[in-house]
């Protein structure tokens, strides 16, 4: 028995049709997730190849005698009367130090003048030393080894960014520099190590770029999400609150929903404006402060945590508050009784999604001065909150702008630091959901 031309188990074209386009659309979007991984993969890749090495730092490892004569003059071994001694004469006691273990380790220099040779080192070494030496007093007059920073085109070298090629045609190194630092490497004198200081040490000048840390700018982030969540967090609840459960429905409420609406969509660096006109030129407030950026973001971010809380608000079913009221509860006790806690897995996840981006704002931070050479670290909160300090976002920025390829890798290494604290804010974000997500 054959099927019948209009039979359901018959292909007719219009079915052919159909399944082909389905099968198009299936393959479009396979294509179009392939793209956005690839993506992904290039952007990572990317990123990592060019900021891994800021974690690592070259090191030259060399014993300095430290003589009392002219470290501790008065030979007292008091901190506040050795620190009339400055770097200059930390830097002659390591230039000496340094010619001494390259001779001692038989290490051919012809060609290389002492200038040279103490060229190699960072201008950031004397400060090393000499910030051991103070917070130690009893080294004075004692042998010990150290391991100081080597400059930016040394460091760069022993990473594959410096060439003898182009050192050729650079001014702050030569080749036959970069030959003794493969004969040091080979010696034991000089290592690529890794580096702490590149996450807690503070921002470094232009001559010094292999000492520029992220310190201050995690702080300052930290400050200003800690302002960013006392403030959004109440607040946008509290709005969310009074829309979703009490507000009347009338021609008022419709105007406050539609401008939060807007006031989500309105670019970031318009909140700079306002926070530059009211909270610094208005207020009085200090420029590049915690206590302003965090102003900024968290009303940057309170639309954000207000749609997200009032879409988790209306999630939960309506039974939930007809059975809280039928059995007697008052309006009150039962949306803070019953539907605010089905709601606290959405507004946490809403306000920590709200957090990561505020975390990685940096358009509204230029605005208010965020983006300044900061060295010294904010004194703990509250006074914390007023000194100046830098970003994470507004430190990528400033890094991207100076002339020198070391800082280009710092940038680099910045941007893998703020991906992993989004990542991990995102991911505490998945994690509450599902701990504290009830079914019903």
């Amino acid at each position: 028995m054959t099927d019948r031309p209009d039979s359901l188990f018959t292909r007719d074209p219009r079915t052919a049709r159909r399944r082909a386009a389905e099968a198009r659309f299936r393959g479009f979007g396979i294509v179009a997730v392939l793209v956005g991984v690839a993506a992904l993969v290039m952007l990572l890749a990317s990123v990592l190849s060019s900021g891994l090495g800021a974690f690592r730092q070259t090191n030259i490892h060399i014993p300095v005698a430290l003589e009392a004569a002219v470290l501790d003059p008065a030979g007292s071994r008091d901190p506040e009367a050795m620190k009339k001694v400055t770097t200059l004469t930390y830097g002659r006691v390591i230039e000496a130090a340094l010619s001494g273990a390259i001779t001692r380790a038989g290490i051919d220099t012809e060609g290389l003048s002492d200038a040279e040779i103490a060229a190699m080192l960072s201008k950031e070494a004397p400060a090393q030393l000499r910030a051991r030496v103070l917070a130690a007093p009893g080294l004075v007059g004692t042998s010990v080894d150290a391991s100081l920073l080597a400059n930016g085109r040394i460091d760069g070298y022993l990473k594959g960014r410096v060439t003898m090629e182009t050192a050729q045609l650079d001014r702050n190194v030569t080749p036959r520099q970069l030959q003794l630092a493969d004969a040091m490497v080979a010696k034991g004198m000089m290592s690529r190590d890794f580096s702490p200081a590149f996450l807690t040490g503070p921002d470094a000048s232009d001559l010094r770029p292999e000492a520029a840390g992220l310190g201050v700018a995690i702080i300052g982030s930290a400050y200003m999400m800690l302002i960013v969540l006392a403030l959004s967090l109440p607040l946008g609840v509290a709005t969310s609150i009074w829309l979703e459960e009490f507000a009347p429905r009338n021609r008022w409420t419709d105007l406050i929903e539609v401008n939060i609406a807007n006031l989500a969509a309105v670019p970031s660096i318009v909140f700079g404006v306002l926070g530059l006109a009211i909270f610094i030129n208005f207020a009085g407030l200090p420029q590049s402060a915690p206590i302003v950026g965090g102003l900024v973001l968290a009303l940057m971010t309170l639309p954000t945590i207000i749609i997200a809380t009032r879409a988790s608000l209306k999630a939960v079913p309506q039974g939930i508050r007809d059975a809280a009221l039928g059995v007697g509860a008052s309006r009150m006790q039962a949306v803070f009784h019953h539907v605010l806690p089905l709601a606290a897995p959405g507004i946490l996840t809403g306000a920590i999604i709200g957090l990561a981006q505020a975390l990685g704002e940096t358009a509204p931070l230029l605005l208010i001065g965020m983006v300044a050479f900061v060295r010294e670290f904010p004194a703990a909160p509250p006074d914390g909150f007023f000194d100046p300090a830098s970003a994470l976002p507004a430190q990528i920025y400033n890094w991207t702008q100076r002339t020198d390829p070391a800082f280009v890798e710092r940038a680099s290494g910045a941007i893998i630091v703020l991906l992993v604290l989004l990542l991990v804010m995102n991911a505490a974000a998945i994690l509450l959901r599902r701990r504290f997500e009830r079914r019903w």
